[in-house]
């Protein structure tokens, strides 16, 4: 029914056929730097064939640690030759051999005006990442996401090697641009080539686009989708089920995210591609200590940013409070990632909450699907956990605060009408998003509630009250 990981994997799709050729090809997995270190002699070469591939890899944030991990496992199992790492990353890195130049969260951060006040700290850690790389003689060099750090990190590196003398090695960049959702944003796409070697996409249309610029690209699947086999191999109450009946609207607009993801990159047959990372409820609820029935619980996901939690949880806590006048035995389940800097500033926010909450520390993704299934309706931040959120078919509500200057940036730049992944792909309102100004605890609320009511068939409230409501017409 489903293809094993073995067998369908972005990541693997990605190294077989880009990462691993790139290296083999490379002059540098023969001899790098022989111009300037080897002389002529015929040593070099010899000692070359017997020594490891080196991947300088750099991710600038949570999600990126998360693809990087898995992207340093993989070519692990599918390399010829033994492997050695270097680069920037988080604890999910760390995890598969790596040692961080410096603390990830240290270029974390995401927006114009909150990137002002770290500007010097960041062009330090610029310039010690380029240094490593030049220190490591990499045979190939990866950079994950966050493309503000990661393109300076590229030029910087071809400009190093250009003043050398030596060609550099090969560059891949993974998760592209979304330069199609800016005003003007192909016009920036002109140089991209000259500083990248291949460009991995995870969005279906993507690489035509880029191709279209010059620029070599393929087009590997969602990292997400991946969450579907590994998931389900760690956690026994979980299995991918190919929904053979749906009754709500967002579970049919969900199907249809789903055959868009997978379609072109599996081969698979539409109607067969019905993504769902099903939970027991009642499993999950038990492992966290909650009631299997008459509870409402909450899946809370502020961000993977020190500044979207500092912005987003003050918000959230007093929409809960307005939530649990309306919801009897509330309760908020709260998966943080896998960062020291979240986690604390996590856990020191909801000491003073008064919703009752479960907090899960560094979570895994595992610890986030258990707290998927447990949950009847999700509250949380614009982010990659939308999607993962509807692999898993929670109703959620998607919230999004900047600096005003940022949010001014934003709205007169974009392209788009919404923020979260599912409702561009689908150019449908499917979830509910409360966005800038409108993000209040009031919006939050009313939102959530009428969520909640939707999905959940109480308080009276069908699907036809909620259509002709005031919020089911935005």
């Amino acid at each position: 029914m489903w293809r094993c990981c073995e067998n369908f994997s972005p990541l693997k799709y990605a190294l077989s056929s880009t990462l691993l050729p790139c290296c083999r090809f490379s002059s540098h997995f023969k001899a790098p730097f022989s111009s300037h270190c080897h002389g002529k002699g015929g040593g070099a070469a010899a000692g070359a064939r017997n020594e490891k591939l080196r991947v300088f890899i750099v991710a600038g944030e949570p999600s990126g640690d998360l693809i990087g991990s898995r992207l340093m496992a993989s070519l692990r199992r599918l390399s010829p030759r033994p492997l050695q790492f270097a680069g920037v990353g988080g604890n999910l890195m760390k995890r598969e051999g790596l040692v961080s130049e410096f603390p990830m969260e240290d270029i974390a951060v995401m927006g114009v005006a909150e990137l002002l006040p770290h500007l010097v700290r960041i062009w330090v850690r610029l310039r010690q990442t380029v240094t490593a790389v030049m220190d490591f003689r990499p045979h190939v060099v990866v950079t994950v996401d966050a493309k503000g750090f990661s393109f300076r990190v590229l030029r910087s590196i071809t400009d190093a090697y250009r003043r050398l003398g030596v060609s550099r090695p090969p560059l891949v960049h993974y998760v592209a641009p979304s330069s199609w959702a800016w005003k003007g944003g192909e016009n920036k796409l002109k140089n991209l080539a000259d500083t990248l070697d291949h460009l991995l996409c995870i969005l279906p249309f993507e690489a035509a686009l880029f191709k279209a610029h010059g620029i070599k690209a393929t087009y590997v699947g969602h990292p997400v989708l991946e969450d579907a086999f590994t998931s389900v191999a760690v956690c026994t109450s979980w299995c991918l089920s190919p929904l053979a009946s749906v009754a709500d609207t967002q579970n049919v607009y969900l199907l249809k995210l789903g055959c868009l993801l997978t379609t072109y990159s599996t081969g698979e047959n539409p109607a067969h591609c019905r993504w769902w990372i099903k939970g027991s409820k009642s499993c999950s609820r038990q492992d966290f200590g909650l009631q299997s029935a008459g509870s409402t619980v909450v899946c809370v996901l502020p961000g993977s940013r020190a500044q979207e939690v500092k912005r987003m949880l003050p918000l959230f806590e007093s929409a809960l409070d307005l939530l649990a006048d309306k919801v009897p035995m509330l309760t908020a389940i709260i998966p943080t990632a896998p960062s020291h800097v979240i986690t604390d500033a996590v856990t020191e926010a909801v000491k003073s909450w008064k919703t009752p909450n479960i907090l899960l520390p560094y979570a895994s993704e595992k610890d986030k699907y258990s707290a998927f299934a447990a949950s009847d309706v999700s509250l949380c931040t614009s982010g990659t956990a939308v999607l993962q959120l509807q692999m898993a078919r929670v109703p959620t509500v998607v919230a999004y605060r900047a600096h005003p200057l940022t949010e001014w940036l934003i709205k007169s730049r974009t392209k788009l009408h919404y923020i979260s992944l599912p409702n561009i792909l689908l150019d449908s309102p499917v979830i509910p998003e409360a966005l800038f100004a409108d993000c209040t605890p009031q919006r939050l609320f009313t939102l959530l509630w009428y969520t909640t009511c939707l999905f959940s068939h109480v308080h009276g409230l069908d699907q036809t009250s909620f259509e002709q409501s005031s919020i089911g017409r935005q």
